[in-house]
């Protein structure tokens, strides 16, 4: 196969191909005229294997050390002597860089590390309840805490490709890595990962909201060449939290007392970003509260009339921008009634976004973010 061939089979850039032999001695078993280069297939299986480490977050030159060195392994399998035969020199030789990788690993910086996933340690209050922002986690008694984290600092790659994460997680740059490559599989496995690892808030937070910014600034910097990255991306970021959406008993129409009542969640005319409603009604869901959500652009009668039949008990608000957010129909919504004459009972209404800054409306609480809003609605809906 071509340069060009692999790195469609890959999904990256040929220029990340030759930068991968030039740089780690990845490069094929044969070359034409002695320049061009011609990719076998077991050319292509270790590239792959390089693909599958780099999308984990470990860095390029581990991940090309790793594959060489499993390659060098399975090639010395295949001409082993049989079973009870002598071993030769070669294997003697290899044994040391196989350990060396075990005693890497162990440290958390390797597929071969200790514990639930390569030996790194929990984000800061990953287990704990978020209200406010969260904070450290608390640990069990005696446990030894563990080391804090060095961030490490994503160093942009000769050929361009890649993201600017700065100081971002070893998770940011796995799931950054698999999306520029539209790697399905391991996004979804990235995703998993780290929603069981962290919790909802934890994840979004910690991992899928500064990788989805990457992207997102990566879009903006380029002449919109990354646009179905942040499409690709985003999808399978929905899709990966409404199978972490636990199901919840429907709430009545009207319920009696705010404890029993719904949270209606609604994108303001105009504004089509859903995922932080989504992962706002996944997590709301985790903690048994029940939740409507409509989703995108929901026009002004439309939301006026859902509001007044379901009588919730709060209702969220997401502008993405300030060209969307509009104070007088929240002003409105907060105003709505309904119930008995003497017992009538209004929405608590939450500004979410960041469109409403500058511009909130007096007495509606505007959650600066994810665990904040949390915290918010389950006020309003529990007192």
């Amino acid at each position: 196969m071509t340069t060009g061939e692999v790195a469609r089979r890959l999904g990256v850039a040929p220029t990340t191909v030759r930068s991968w032999d030039q740089r780690y001695g990845l490069g094929p078993a044969a070359r034409v005229g002695g320049r061009h280069r011609r990719w076998t297939a077991g050319d292509l299986a270790r590239l792959e294997r390089m693909c599958a480490l780099t999308a984990t977050g470990l860095p390029p030159a581990e991940a090309a050390r790793l594959a060489l060195h499993e390659a060098g392994a399975e090639a010395a399998g295949a001409d082993a002597p049989p079973e009870g035969g002598s071993v030769g020199g070669g294997s003697t030789e290899r044994g040391p860089v196989g350990r060396g990788s075990t005693e890497r690993g162990s440290t958390g910086r390797g597929p071969a590390g200790s514990g639930p996933r390569g030996g790194r340690e929990p984000l800061p209050g990953a287990r704990e309840p978020l209200p406010g922002g969260g904070g450290p986690g608390g640990g069990s008694p005696g446990a030894e805490a563990p080391a804090p984290r060095r961030a490490v600092r994503a160093r942009r790659p000769a050929d361009g490709g890649g993201l600017r994460l700065g100081d971002a997680r070893q998770e940011c740059k796995g799931l950054a890595r698999a999306a520029l490559r539209l790697d399905a599989a391991a996004l979804d496995a990235q995703l998993e990962a780290a929603i069981e690892e962290y919790g909802l808030v934890a994840a979004w937070q910690e991992v899928i909201m500064p990788t989805l910014q990457a992207v997102g600034r990566k879009w903006e910097n380029s002449g919109e060449r990354y646009v179905e990255v942040e499409h690709f991306l985003s999808w399978h970021v929905s899709g990966a939290l409404r199978r972490h959406t636990p199901p919840v008993p429907p709430a009545p129409a009207a319920a009696p007392d705010r404890s029993g009542a719904a949270t209606l969640l609604a994108c303001v005319p105009g504004e089509n970003h859903t995922l932080p409603l989504e992962v706002l009604a996944a997590a709301l869901a985790e903690r048994g509260l029940p939740v409507r959500m409509f989703g995108a652009a929901v026009p002004v009668e439309s939301l006026v009339a859902a509001v007044r039949r379901t009588g919730p008990a709060a209702v969220g608000l997401w502008a993405q921008s300030r060209t969307t957010a509009s104070r007088p129909l929240a002003q409105y919504v907060a105003g709505l009634e309904w119930g008995v004459r003497g017992a009538r009972r209004r929405p608590a209404v939450l500004t979410l976004g960041p469109g409403w800054a500058g511009q909130t409306v007096p007495g509606l609480p505007h959650p600066p973010g994810l665990a904040e809003a949390v915290a918010a609605v389950e006020s309003a809906v529990r007192g």
